[in-house]
């Protein structure tokens, strides 16, 4: 595991020289709007795209889409520009958010649920208590209580009480919720609040309204609620790009750079994910992302991570692609894309790659 932080550091570094040699000789930020590039000028074949294009057409609901390389627009599809709701990539974003204050000792990782003054519907266990805000944020908690919002696999959970926090992964969305809870209650701030001014103010989202922004959830299942964002396409593409330029974005450090490097750090590997059905997959965890791991953690995907979310909601970054891809299916149309045809989409459009770019 050592060695997967600075290998990712030195693609990206790397690559930021070398694509589209001659091109450019710095970072492209995007100020107030995208700057769009003909797929050519990165390496990337139109005509392969608009295969991608197609396959979109014929076997996809994706309502919206965008490629960036070195960070410029090079294809897009679908209403790039509408706000609508981002189901859990809302939990790889709260990971972004902790960055700065866990820097500064706002936030302190190792304080216990009981540390926080924490307690749920029906009372939570002593070792549950024991729970770390790190183990929350790593879905690593050990606590398999309800949570107020669906989307999660607590019904593969084991019994409440039989594992320690630390020991054991499991998606519940009990977890992320609590990890909600205890920014606000360390930070004094609403996430909301706190996303605008620390996260959409200076990487300059185009689209973002704060008024559409509220918690949810069935309270009498858990006091925790979701933090659901409600976010454009185009504008998840900024969050990945950030990401991709490790909290840099246009000289001003966004997010510190060894915390950038941390969450997208492998933490529960391919082989300890859970259910075991997870284990065939491809992606580890790290601090409410998904890594590529095993077979597919290759090429352009190789030390490339995610966010994912519920109907076909994804931000990719592909640090050795020097790419992000943003992609969006709007609930609001009661349809969904799935995972497959998304990788299959995915692996089109990196295969679009120039074969003389390449070598």
């Amino acid at each position: 595991m050592k060695g997967v932080l600075p290998l990712r550091v030195f693609i990206t570094a790397f690559l930021c020289m070398i694509i589209g040699a001659g091109a450019h000789t710095q970072n492209i930020y995007p100020g107030k709007s995208w700057k769009t590039a003909l797929p050519e000028k990165h390496g990337y074949d139109a005509k392969k795209l608009e295969e991608a294009r197609k396959y979109i057409i014929d076997s996809m609901n994706t309502t919206g889409l965008v490629v960036v390389v070195n960070g410029e627009i090079i294809f897009s599809y679908g209403s790039i520009d509408r706000v609508s709701y981002l189901a859990s990539c809302r939990k790889s974003i709260l990971a972004m958010m902790y960055g700065n204050y866990v820097k500064d000792g706002t936030i302190d990782l190792n304080k216990t649920i009981n540390d926080l003054g924490f307690d749920d519907v029906g009372g939570l266990l002593p070792v549950e208590k024991k729970a770390r805000v790190i183990d929350l944020v790593t879905a690593r908690s050990g606590v398999y209580h309800i949570a107020s919002n669906l989307g999660d696999d607590r019904a593969n959970s084991p019994e409440r009480g039989s594992k320690e926090p630390g020991e054991y992964f499991l998606y519940n969305n009990w977890d992320f919720n609590v990890a909600g809870a205890a920014f606000e209650k360390m930070t004094g701030r609403n996430i909301f609040d706190a996303f605008q001014t620390d996260i959409a103010e200076p990487i300059e989202l185009q689209d973002f309204e704060r008024s559409v922004h509220v918690k949810a959830g069935d309270m009498e299942l858990s006091r925790y609620p979701s933090y659901h964002f409600h976010l454009s396409t185009r504008d998840m593409a900024r969050i990945g790009y950030l990401m991709l330029r490790r909290g840099n974005w246009d000289g001003r450090q966004v997010i510190p750079d060894d915390w950038a490097d941390k969450i997208v750090s492998v933490v529960t590997p391919l082989e300890e994910m859970n259910p075991v059905a997870r284990r065939t997959g491809e992606f580890g965890y790290g601090y409410m992302w998904w890594i590529f791991q095993g077979q597919a953690n290759i090429g352009a995907f190789a030390g490339g991570y995610m966010a994912r979310g519920a109907i076909g909601q994804y931000i990719t970054v592909l640090p050795a692609a020097d790419m992000v891809i943003a992609h969006k299916t709007d609930a609001i149309y009661g349809r969904s894309s799935t995972w497959r045809t998304y990788y299959k989409l995915l692996q089109m459009i990196t295969n679009a790659r120039i074969a003389e770019e390449m070598q």
